[in-house]
């Protein structure tokens, strides 16, 4: 296959092209129903049943039972690897850990669903900004929501960029891919988190390097999984991926996610809508393997 089709497959996938146009961060959607949610489940099984996918994710991080036995080597530690790229969705893709609560059906395209942080927080917390932070025609961010970050890696020789195809070259057509996942929960609090220290990188033994990944969340939670996103909610992702997913959730200021919003390498504006959590045992890989 051709970079440029890799590429446009990769783009189109884990992480959707932004159009660039001003958004209304007012916009609402109204949430579908369970059969919605139902009929997409049973669209991704009938859409994978017998072809031979690898296992999916998101995926409850606190369930070790799978039984999709389509097995790859673990990606190095991430280390050992390059930053290609870093994004994040509204509200966590996993469930599990601190990150437990159903934030509903959302749109039936990804939008106003995933899992929120089950911790509280105080009424300064979550006190709003004032002012939109990564607006979008599917809402922006207040202080209160919870985003979860991936920290995409590559065993490609790269550099840090947009897309999924930042993860790809010429002279590697399947490099192995690593996401360290991180949970955040905003909030109106200078001394939280500042997001911009959290995704700084740079290169460290000449490998490219996100050096401030929180280390003291949990013990990551290793799984053989796949890429995300809405667009997979009723097919499978042909892309083999190890997650390496914290169950505790940090604080970040709100404000500080709102600024790297406007100026990053990566080109993210706003967040990504999340995929259906993948509960078909067949989908899924054992954790723990």
């Amino acid at each position: 296959m051709k970079r440029g089709v890799i590429i446009a497959l990769a783009t189109a996938t884990l992480l959707p092209i932004h159009a660039g146009a001003k958004e209304n961060s007012h916009d609402t959607h109204s949430a579908v129903s369970d059969k919605v949610i139902s009929e997409q489940r049973a669209k991704l099984a009938e859409n994978t049943k017998g072809k031979g996918f690898g296992p999916q994710s998101p995926r409850d991080i606190d369930a070790v039972a799978g039984n999709n036995l389509r097995s790859f080597n673990d990606a190095p530690a991430s280390k050992e690897m390059n930053l290609c790229n870093i994004h994040f969705h509204k509200n966590a893709e996993h469930k599990g850990g601190e990150f437990t609560k159903y934030a509903g059906n959302g749109d039936g395209h990804g939008f106003q669903s995933g899992y929120k942080y089950s911790g509280n927080l105080s009424a300064s917390e979550i006190k709003s900004a004032g002012h939109d932070i990564c607006p979008s025609k599917h809402g922006g961010l207040s202080a209160g929501d919870t985003i979860e970050v991936h920290y995409v890696h590559s065993t490609a020789e790269i550099n840090p960029g947009p897309t999924l195809g930042s993860c790809l070259n010429d002279a590697i057509k399947n490099p192995q891919l690593r996401v360290e996942t991180q949970v955040y929960v905003l909030v109106n609090d200078t001394s939280a988190f500042d997001f911009g220290s959290l995704t700084k990188h740079r290169k460290q033994s000449g490998l490219h390097q996100a050096i401030n990944i929180p280390n003291n969340m949990g013990t990551p939670i290793q799984y053989a999984g796949s890429t995300t996103g809405p667009s997979y909610n009723e097919k499978g992702s042909p892309f083999q991926v190890t997650w390496s997913v914290r169950p505790s959730v940090a604080k970040v200021n709100i404000d500080s996610v709102g600024k790297w919003c406007k100026d990053n390498v990566f080109n993210e504006e706003h967040a990504h809508g999340v995929r259906n959590l993948v509960t078909n045992p067949d989908l899924i890989s054992k954790i723990g393997h």
